[in-house]
């Protein structure tokens, strides 16, 4: 897809459309509504970030299994429980076998920095693919090692928001950025034909699940 800047910013085209339509998908799927705000003003809030997309590297548009970017909701405008319901593929709400309380335990790990802010920006995002049938555990060095960062259930969560398709039968991803102290990692995958925020155990491995991760985050005020 080619990418060229739009006279009056730094910002390129299909980036500003991409922010626009992923800001879009909130307004239809219920966030300003879940956050207690009106759909203008839950916008606004939102868009500072559009002028970071100016910091992207843009030198190569989704190859496979890789996204440019995703607009993250932090869990203080929008829980994570209530997020996952949010998601539709193909027609079937997403949902979550781990509760409300359980989930609000799951936190950044050491050495995941989300920015502060209502939401941030994930960039370049891999699905994981490399790291099918590799243990989380594991896969979190080899990730590291890349210059990566693992992503957290809220990141993963906006991700299959704006991308539905990116989870798909026999292939989800962990969440390895978010831990509560126990050997769980939280996932993505199909289940029944909806999207599903489960658990697996971090030193399991499964041929269908990998590690998704970012390359960087960007807050509005980094």
């Amino acid at each position: 897809m080619p990418l060229t800047s739009s006279p009056s910013s730094s910002v390129p085209v299909a980036l500003g459309a991409e922010f626009d339509r992923q800001v879009d998908v909130l307004l239809q799927t219920g966030y300003p509504a879940a956050a207690g705000l009106s759909p203008a003003t839950f916008a606004a809030r939102l868009q500072p970030l559009k002028a970071r997309l100016a910091d992207l590297d843009t030198g190569a548009w989704a190859p496979q299994g890789v996204v440019p970017f995703v607009l993250v909701i932090g869990p203080g405008l929008v829980p994570v429980d209530g997020a996952i319901t949010r998601v539709e593929r193909r027609g079937r709400r997403g949902f979550a076998v781990i509760d409300a309380d359980d989930l609000a335990g799951f936190t950044p790990i050491d050495g995941v920095e989300v920015p502060a802010g209502d939401a941030h920006l994930i960039a370049d995002v891999d699905l994981g693919f490399a790291t099918r049938n590799v243990p989380p555990e594991a896969a979190l060095p080899q990730i590291e090692d890349r210059d990566r960062s693992v992503l957290t259930i809220d990141e993963g969560v906006a991700l299959v928001t704006q991308f539905p398709e990116a989870v798909a039968e026999n292939a989800g991803f962990s969440l390895v950025g978010s831990r509560c102290g126990d050997r769980r990692v939280t996932a993505l995958w199909i289940s029944k034909g909806a999207p599903k925020l489960g658990w697996c155990w971090a030193g399991a491995p499964h041929t269908w699940l990998g590690s998704a991760s970012c390359a960087r985050r960007l807050g509005a005020e980094d």
